[in-house]
């Protein structure tokens, strides 16, 4: 991949000066003649970071997908009409858009670490009041709050990474994007039986999760100070022009697109895959571990693919790979869903790994981390709003036609112009080019 480059601040406003040379060094990186005492603390900042992010990501998920293993419960406990319910599966990738898009300010004026450190305090409140509402609305507005904070966490993620590991991009996204994927699968699999065996109290499987989250603030809190101080004339990259206006970038909206599309195919296998298995003729719990498998899947090659991606000047190949494997796992699906079960739900499994790819593209498409951060929260609003209708529709074109057959179709179908558009999106560009 292209030397990353060198700026002291990834938040700081770009202004007309340049930065001397001596202060260019990202967050915990070495600098010649620091004395053991300041290398010791540089380490020990890493260290942090790398925990935090780890931690970070491990609760990322687990809202939404121990939701959903007990919407049934939920919804006949508060009394949610079956429409209720419905919106509520798409309330997170809502969410998503909308706070997402104020992670920008945010960090400009608080720093990215400290509002990730928010964004995880926020999770825990809402995970940790949500199970006690007294109503719909109260477990609606507790659900938001945890969302809210997963949302601008999400965004700042790639912009962490950028800040403090400009060097190791790949293996810190795929470490991340890792923890992701297996908090995501043991909060599917585990919400169940772990309710179970704590009573059968939906309020407490779910609410059980907000452990995880009060660790997860515990290793930004001494990152929250942890700003560049330096005077406005040495805080600077090269000249305005590199804050880009991001809405006239085509990379960006390639991204966005790109994002969105694979965040479609994402949410419909969550939300679906086991019902077209159970209606195959699969048993009810072979297909939920089915979905398992499949969001296991995420766990190695979450790891792997981005190291791979930054390894490559551009990623069209490893898009159209992906996306490839979406075909044939929905090509399955539409012809003999029962008879290869385990086949289609690898395959799922892999295609769905274009969530991390996405992830690597928002930190490579940009020169500095200010860029990221714009990029990052372009992309994932953008593309978060372009995936709340696709469960939906899917919902829809299932009840209408009787069968999978329209609705796999279409699911395959997106596949196509996924592959298109992460193709533009993983050219050897960045969106400053562009500006």
């Amino acid at each position: 991949m292209p030397d990353e480059p060198k700026t002291l601040d990834p938040l700081a406003r770009p202004a007309t000066t340049t930065v001397p040379a001596a202060t260019t060094a990202p967050p915990g990186a070495a600098v010649a003649g620091d004395s053991p005492a300041r290398v010791r603390a540089r380490r020990w900042t890493l260290g942090l970071v790398t925990a935090g992010l780890v931690l970070a990501a491990l609760n990322l998920r687990p809202a939404i997908t121990s939701l959903g293993a007990l919407l049934e419960e939920v919804s006949a406990d508060l009394h949610m009409s079956g429409t209720v319910a419905g919106v509520l599966t798409s309330v997170p990738p809502l969410c998503f858009a909308v706070f997402g898009i104020t992670a920008p300010r945010l960090a400009r004026r608080f720093g990215p670490a400290a509002v990730v450190c928010a964004g995880m305090a926020a999770i825990f409140t809402g995970l940790i009041l949500r199970p006690f509402a007294g109503g719909t609305v109260g477990f609606l507005a507790a659900s938001a709050l945890a969302l809210m904070g997963i949302a601008v966490s999400n965004v700042l993620m790639p912009v962490i990474v950028k800040r403090y590991f400009p060097d190791r991009i790949g293996s810190m996204t795929g470490l991340y994007s890792m923890a992701l994927a297996l908090g995501t699968s043991i909060a599917a699999a585990a919400t169940v039986p772990m309710t179970a065996a704590l009573g059968g109290d939906w309020r407490v499987g779910l609410g059980v999760w907000a452990a995880i989250a009060a660790l997860a603030v515990l290793p930004w809190i001494p990152l929250v100070r942890d700003r560049d101080r330096a005077p406005q004339e040495t805080r600077t990259t090269a000249t305005a022009t590199a804050a880009p206006r991001i809405t006239r970038s085509r990379t960006a909206w390639a991204l966005g697109c790109y994002f969105g599309l694979q965040a479609t195919g994402a949410y419909i296998t969550m939300g679906w895959m086991p019902q077209i298995f159970r209606d195959a003729g699969v048993p009810a719990s072979t297909a939920g571990v089915l979905l398992a498998v499949t969001m296991v899947m995420g766990v190695p090659l979450a790891f792997v693919i981005p190291r791979l991606a930054t390894r490559m000047k551009n990623q069209g190949p490893i898009v159209v790979a992906l996306g490839l494997c979406g075909l044939a796992g929905y090509t399955g699906l539409f012809l003999a869903p029962a008879a290869g079960a385990w086949i289609w739900a690898l395959l799922l499994g892999v295609s769905n790994c274009s969530f991390p790819l996405a992830l690597t593209m928002i930190g490579m498409r940009s020169r500095t981390g200010a860029g990221v951060v714009r990029l990052s929260a372009f992309a994932q609003s953008v593309g978060y709003l372009i995936s709340i209708p696709g469960p939906l529709l899917v919902g829809v074109l299932y009840q209408h036609s009787g069968g999978w057959g329209l609705p796999i179709a279409l699911m395959g179908g997106l596949m196509v112009p996924q592959m298109i558009v992460g193709t533009l999106a993983g050219r050897d560009r960045t969106v400053e080019d562009e500006s």
